[in-house]
């Protein structure tokens, strides 16, 4: 069974998420105090753009008798996957 699917997102600098990231994770005051040296020192560091694949495919293989067990899913059909780490 393979899912592909087409992701289209806009390129996002590395220093954009960091700035963001950060910034969601003060208070205003410490926001206030922090903020202008975080955005010192990254303009010091190189603008790393990062973009996303334009194609995402995810293959998910079982046995036979576990797909026939579910039902035999068919396109449109949800279905549910318990993942587990080998």
């Amino acid at each position: 069974m393979t899912l592909i699917e087409n992701v289209s997102t806009e390129p996002i600098s590395q220093k954009q998420m960091i700035i963001e990231n950060v910034s969601k994770k003060l208070d205003q005051e410490t926001k206030e105090q922090v903020m202008p040296l975080l955005e010192a020192i990254m303009s010091a560091q190189p603008t790393v753009n990062i973009k996303s694949y334009q194609q995402t495919q995810i293959t998910i293989a079982m046995p036979k008798a576990r797909y026939d067990g579910m039902g035999r899913p068919q396109v449109g059909n949800t279905i549910e996957v318990n993942l587990k780490k080998i």
